[in-house]
């Protein structure tokens, strides 16, 4: 069963892996050469579908300094469609809305082919933040342009546990089209199990039926990279903090960590009878993490009935 069908049919268990284009700055025979690599990376993982983010600076949203500077990297949709065109799975193309005007984003849309893609509208990272077309208006577009491309939407376990509403923004997002979610990157498990848990009963309470809730993972190497993950609003608990920062391998505990934190999800969306999915995230450009998050893949494979 392919992934769009999954998705549509409200049914799991699926695997996805997530990467960031390249920089802006690299020689176009460099970027081919990185699509392939993923390529032969990806296959034997035997995924669902492949993730292409959309990198957008984020900095309105948070004063502190960025512990790693802004870098530009290319658009995913351009990098699919130039680089990518070995790629035998559904890919899942984020779009941060705020940074395309109507025009654009509606052209992008029309020529996409359901069968081939699905997408992941991104809203502005604040409230203060200049956009182009609103996060609202993106979802308007899509359905009025191709309905039939499959529409995914943010979920922020971490923004729940501060307002205690985002089951019923995923709602929301779910009435307006939205036939899937994916969260960020996921370290306070319990946050997200109170997340799936209210939405679960509050789709009971309306008649609704849960659609798939896809849970992101992400190694962490170093101390400098669960920094930065703070600084993107991921809720890291003190005591993985203490285990990485004192761990003889921090990127091997981190691993053993998502691992665990990963199969306690899967067993309580089981239970509750959510469709679910599991996201491994690489963005790192450091060989050894890379390599860690395959690793993780290839376990979390084993443990999906899919």
């Amino acid at each position: 069963m392919d992934l769009q069908q999954r998705i549509s049919d409200r049914a799991g268990e699926i695997l996805l892996f997530a990467v960031t284009p390249p920089r802006v700055t690299t020689d176009p025979e460099r970027v081919q050469q990185i699509a392939e690599v993923t390529l032969e990376r990806i296959r034997p993982l035997e995924v669902d579908g492949l993730i292409l983010y959309d990198i957008d600076d984020e900095s309105d949203r948070n004063p502190e300094e960025r512990p790693f500077p802004f870098v530009r990297t290319l658009d995913p949709a351009d990098f699919l469609e130039r680089n990518l065109a070995g790629l035998d799975v559904p890919a899942v193309v984020y779009r941060a809305t705020g940074k395309y005007d109507e025009p654009t984003l509606r052209d992008w849309v029309k020529t996409q082919d359901p069968g081939k893609a699905l997408s992941v509208f991104v809203g502005a990272s604040s409230g203060e933040k200049r956009v182009a077309t609103s996060l609202r208006r993106a979802q308007q577009i899509r359905n009025e342009t191709n309905p039939d491309l499959l529409l995914g939407a943010v979920a922020i376990p971490e923004r729940h546990t501060a307002k205690g509403d985002e089951h019923l923004r995923l709602i929301a997002k779910q009435e307006a089209g939205c036939s899937y979610f994916v969260t960020q990157v996921v370290y306070d498990v319990n946050a997200a199990k109170n997340l799936v848990s209210d939405y679960r009963y509050e789709c009971d309470a309306r008649g609704l039926q849960p659609v798939p809730i896809v849970f992101t993972f992400s190694v962490c190497g170093s101390m400098k990279t669960l920094e930065f993950l703070r600084w993107l609003g991921v809720d890291v608990p003190r005591w993985i903090e203490n285990e990485l920062r004192h761990a003889t391998d921090t990127l091997d505990a981190s691993l053993e960590q998502a691992e665990a934190t990963a199969l306690e999800l899967m067993s309580f969306c089981r239970q509750l009878g959510v469709p679910f999915g599991i996201n491994i995230e690489s963005v790192s450009i450091r060989k050894v993490e890379i390599e860690a998050s395959v690793r993780l893949a290839e376990r979390l494979r084993g443990k999906l009935e899919r």
